[in-house]
């Protein structure tokens, strides 16, 4: 039987927005991504915002595409939409249990990103926000204890 040669990196990988969840836990700020909505082959994927005079637009481009979205239009959430990045699956509060199978699964690396509005939550702060920092760091913590490097 063959064997993966020494230093082989076997891993799992993820993009913060796409499982952390925890959207408003934390004092993690806003991202475009928070006000996108799921989709369907019926109805794509779209960002939800309101005009001044309540009228609700649903842009299906950039977040940020002033062709397609009024320098007026705020951002908002509405009931009726499921917006992924909100709870995602959920890695916030089961980030333990998400890790303890990855290491069942023989990983030796995890390699994830870090939600930045989770650190400095407006960006214009001159102190990381503590909650952030610590959560990061029991993820790490929580891969040491399994013998997985963090990436």
């Amino acid at each position: 039987m063959s064997q993966l040669p020494k230093g082989f990196l076997w891993r799992g990988s993820t993009a913060d927005f796409q499982f952390e969840g925890g959207f408003n836990e934390g004092g993690r700020g806003l991202l475009s991504h928070d006000y996108e909505t799921d989709g369907s082959p019926e109805n794509p994927r779209h960002h939800t915002m309101q005009l001044p005079d309540g009228q609700i637009i649903r842009p299906k481009s950039s977040f940020f595409d002033a062709q397609l979205v009024p320098e007026e239009a705020v951002p908002v959430f509405l009931e009726d939409q499921y917006y992924p990045s909100h709870k995602a699956v959920d890695f916030y509060h089961h980030y333990k249990e998400d890790i303890a199978l990855m290491a069942g699964m023989g990983f030796n690396v995890f390699r994830f990103s870090i939600c930045w509005s989770r650190i400095f939550p407006t960006g214009f702060e001159d102190e990381p926000n503590q909650e952030g920092l610590q959560f990061y760091h029991a993820v790490i913590a929580e891969l040491e204890k399994y013998g997985m490097e963090p990436l």
